[in-house]
């Protein structure tokens, strides 16, 4: 279980994402620069408890030009090797001392436990309160591919990951005796269900098929106070 410390962040996390978040081919932008206000999200457990997973959801701009952005992020009190392009920044933890903060998709323990989410394996936790589920995160993935083989069984590794306009697409092989590869694809923008562009019920992320499709839903906050929900990531297919 991870613990949350209610303490200082120097940069915080959002001074960061106003750097970080313009470096991005997958940021919109916006005149004056971004300023990313936190907007939801949840997080998840390192079984390992040695790295921080949050998935946190950030607006940027104001009225009808305001965009949500999605980054997934890890915490680590070392350096990941072979990772120096995925990092954020640091940040001097007023408890833990220094942190690096990286892009969780190149991340494999966030990428891993993702998975295990989507398997069922994982519960969602709430973003800032110790061991407290996150009733309002819905993860499912479909057991059976094509042919009637469990394309889903087993862990998952790393093997690449790609970027798009709006999404990251995340590659990782299975290790289970039905071992393949999928995509998982990280929804950058996000956007409401029934959204126009969202992924809906007859697209990618729509109910689980002979390629064993599934997703992750969960919630954010809109600047005037309203809630949207839409897909956090989904699953393009089993190779």
């Amino acid at each position: 279980m991870a613990v949350i410390h209610h303490t200082t962040l120097q940069p915080t996390k959002l001074e960061l994402l106003a750097s970080w978040l313009p470096t991005r081919a997958w940021y919109a932008g916006r005149e004056g620069g971004p300023l990313p206000a936190k907007a939801g999200g949840f997080r998840l457990d390192d079984p390992a408890g040695e790295v921080g997973i949050e998935f946190m959801a950030v607006t940027d701009g104001t009225g009808e030009s305001v965009t949500t952005y999605l980054v997934p992020m890890t915490y680590r009190g070392t350096p990941l090797e072979g990772a120096d392009d995925a990092l954020i920044g640091t940040t001097e933890h007023g408890v833990l001392g220094t942190r690096w903060i990286y892009d969780g998709a190149h991340d494999p323990v966030l990428v891993g436990q993702l998975y295990a989410l989507l398997r069922g394996r994982a519960v969602a936790q709430e973003q800032s309160v110790n061991d407290t589920p996150d009733p309002t995160v819905s993860a499912s993935l479909a057991s059976l591919a094509s042919g009637g083989q469990d394309a889903s069984g087993g862990d998952v590794e790393l093997v690449r990951v790609e970027e798009g306009a709006d999404h990251t697409d995340v590659v990782v092989r299975s290790t289970g005796a039905a071992a393949g590869a999928l995509t998982l694809r990280v929804r950058r923008v996000l956007r409401a269900e029934g959204a126009e562009g969202a992924e809906g019920a007859e697209g990618p992320a729509g109910a689980a098929g002979a390629q064993g499709i599934g997703r992750v839903t969960a919630e954010w906050r809109l600047p005037d106070g309203s809630t949207a929900r839409g897909p956090y990531a989904v699953v393009e297919g089993v190779l």
